[in-house]
C-alpha cells in the first residue's frame, strides 16, 4: 500500500465514523431520549438537556469539522466520472451545509435561533430525514463511480 492510498483511506473511514456518529446520535436523541426525557418534571428535564447538550455540541462541532475537511480532500483526491457525478456532489454538499446549520442551531445558544430550540423536535426530525437524503446520495455516488 502506498501512501497516498493510506491517506485517501484514513481519509474516507473518519469521514464516514464522523457521519455514523452525528447521524445515529440525532436519532437516538430524536425518538429515544427525547421522548423518554418527556416523562421527567420540566426542572428534571431542563437540567438533563443541559448536560446532554453540553457534552453533545462538542460531539457536533468536531464531526462537521471532520466532515467538511475530509469530505473536501475526499472530493478533490478522486477523480470525478461524469457531469451527473457534479451535480449530485453539488446537491449532497448543499444538503450537508444545511444539516451543519441545524446541528450548530440545536446545540448552539445564539438568540436569533431560539425558535429552531423551541421546536427541537421537529427540526430534529428534518435533520435526520436531510442528513439520510446526503448518506444515500454518497451511496449512489461510490457505488456509480465504481461501475
Amino acid at each position: 500500500m502506498n501512501g497516498p492510498l493510506i491517506v485517501d483511506l484514513i481519509s474516507r473511514w473518519i469521514h464516514v465514523g464522523a457521519a455514523i456518529v452525528l447521524l445515529g446520535g440525532s436519532i437516538f436523541m430524536r425518538f429515544v431520549l427525547m421522548p423518554s426525557a418527556a416523562a421527567l418534571t420540566e426542572s428534571e428535564h431542563e437540567k438533563l438537556r443541559e448536560r446532554i447538550l453540553l457534552r453533545w455540541k462538542k460531539l457536533v462541532m468536531a464531526g462537521i469539522t471532520l466532515l467538511l475537511l475530509t469530505g473536501f480532500y475526499n472530493y478533490l483526491a478522486g477523480d470525478p466520472p461524469s457531469p451527473r457525478y457534479h451535480m449530485l456532489m453539488g446537491i449532497k454538499i448543499l444538503l450537508a451545509l444545511a444539516v451543519f446549520f441545524l446541528a450548530s442551531a440545536i446545540t448552539g445558544r445564539s438568540s436569533a435561533l431560539q425558535p429552531i430550540r423551541q421546536n427541537r423536535a421537529w427540526w430534529l426530525t428534518v435533520l435526520i430525514a436531510l442528513a439520510s437524503v446526503v448518506v444515500a446520495i454518497a451511496g449512489y455516488l461510490k457505488v456509480a463511480a465504481a461501475g
